[in-house]
């Protein structure tokens, strides 16, 4: 964070000081919520959640070296007490972002947002200092987190924005206000909460309607092949960017196909010239994820050769995000299990199957260990129905549907589809999937793991891999 007294701070968030024997004393250390971070010259914010009070941390983050506390009420160590410290941190991130001047990049979209602000964290740093969020710092809490990593020497401010609810994304980008907008796509995670697509993308959309006009330098970098998010371009003032893979679109993705390792490889067409890319990434999904990385390194004057070199060299940075892990024994693990929706799922599902090819060549099978995708409301019976029935019509190997209700929804869609014997089963929970798998995979076969997070079965990938070694972590 930039150098701010502890004085400065108290004027920027309205608080109170408590206990402060120098209110010229600076903050020059990152803000943080978890007093296990805590780093000398640091801020810590204490927040009353659902099982924890930071509250109660507060002398531990000051022994740590923490200069003060941002806090709802006095702690007993130097604090700042203010009336809502959510509001307070936003006020704060605010004032940072306008004193630094870097140019800032927001982006949301239903799916893929957390890998493609990975791409893009990784394309903008070859142009200058950048700040990325770490993980997906992407709420009324986690955007102020990455907005005060920023120092004078940052260019480039990279900001992922969810949204739970209309309002959402517009209360974001208030607190740093975006040169640049992207939204990737409009998909059906969230859909119990928001009720249908359509009020998804007015949420989304809230993100092109907070940007500058097109005069001022606001640009919306909007995915040709999604037709509401291609319908975004009347809700702004800002120049429209096209990505995609359709004809017309300023930034485009040809001749797309998959490695023999499930790695896509694509010609890069750009207004000022094109470029080969082959992907470390697994999954065709991730064409559209590089597609909108690129869109934004063009718009801030990357080369083309440079941008297409920089998506080939890109790593995943993210947890649980299609990570793949061979095993010593030649078993192949792949851990998406962050969270999913029926978007994710499918691409996860085709990209297991690519994976699976080489691995069937060597008499290898592939595994879909699948759990519940949570929040999709009414629409949650047939979603689950039609990811179980694709298992099949991709001939995933095995299905094993992890859970209560939704898995066994997934179990009928295949059962449905036709896998009446060993091809699907039901198991009732992490541990269960754990004992089937060790008792049956074989060297050469490919495990996917995939479910939204509140499931765990990342806890599935980790015990596969405990004790086994790994010889080619990628």
């Amino acid at each position: 964070m930039i150098a701010l007294s502890l004085a400065e701070i108290a004027g920027i968030t309205g608080g109170r000081q408590y206990d402060i024997p120098d209110p010229d004393r600076t903050v020059t250390g990152p803000v943080v919520i978890d007093s296990r971070q805590v780093e000398p010259g640091g801020l810590f914010a204490a927040f009353a959640g659902e099982h924890v009070d930071g509250h109660d941390y507060a002398h531990r983050a000051v022994e740590a070296g923490a200069v003060a506390v941002l806090a709802a009420r006095p702690v007993g160590v130097p604090a700042i007490v203010v009336d809502d410290v959510v509001r307070a941190l936003g006020a704060l991130a605010r004032a940072v972002a306008e004193r630094i001047g870097a140019t800032a990049v927001a982006l949301t979209g239903s799916v893929g947002k957390t890998s493609t602000k990975d791409l893009i964290g990784q394309l903008l740093g070859a142009l200058g200092p950048t700040v990325c969020p770490a993980g997906n710092l992407n709420n009324e809490i986690g955007l102020p987190l990455t907005a005060l990593r920023a120092t004078e020497d940052t260019r480039y401010l990279v900001l992922e924005m969810g949204a739970r609810g209309i309002g959402h994304i517009r209360y974001l980008t208030e607190l740093t206000p975006p040169r640049i907008g992207l939204v990737l796509n409009v998909g059906t995670a969230h859909l119990g909460e928001f009720g249908g697509r359509e009020q998804i993308a007015v949420a989304k959309g809230e993100l092109v309607e907070s940007l500058p006009a097109a005069a001022e330098g606001g640009v919306a970098v909007l995915n040709a092949d999604d037709p509401l998010v291609r319908a975004m371009s009347s809700r702004t003032k800002a120049r429209v960017l096209l990505f995609g893979e359709a004809a017309d679109a300023d930034i485009r993705a040809e001749n797309v196909r998959l490695t023999a390792t499930g790695q896509p490889s694509f010609t890069l067409h750009t207004p000022t010239g094109c470029g080969e890319v082959t992907m470390r990434l697994y999954g065709e999904h991730h064409v559209s994820n590089a597609l909108a990385a690129a869109a934004v390194a063009h718009e801030l004057g990357m080369p083309v050769t440079e941008i297409a070199a920089a998506l080939g060299g890109a790593g995943q940075l993210s947890r649980w995000r299609m990570e793949v892990t061979e095993r010593p024994d030649g078993v192949t693990i792949v851990n998406d299990a962050y969270n999913a929706n029926p978007e994710s799922m499918r691409a996860a599902l085709r990209a297991l199957v690519a994976m699976g090819d080489a691995a069937r060549a060597k008499g290898g099978r592939t595994w879909a260990v699948l759990g519940k995708m949570a929040e999709l409301g009414e629409e949650s019976l047939a979603e689950h129905d039609a990811v179980g029935r694709l298992a099949v019509r991709l001939n995933v190997s095995k299905l094993v549907a992890v859970g209560d209700r939704e898995a066994a929804w997934l179990r009928m869609g295949a059962y449905n589809e036709g896998s009446w014997g060993e091809e699907s089963v039901h198991v009732s929970d992490v541990q269960a999937a754990i004992d089937l798998l060790r008792s049956e995979l074989r060297p050469g076969d490919v495990v996917l793991v995939k479910a939204s997070r509140s499931v765990g079965l990342e806890k599935v990938a980790e015990q596969l891999l405990a004790g086994e070694g790994e010889v080619a972590g990628r």
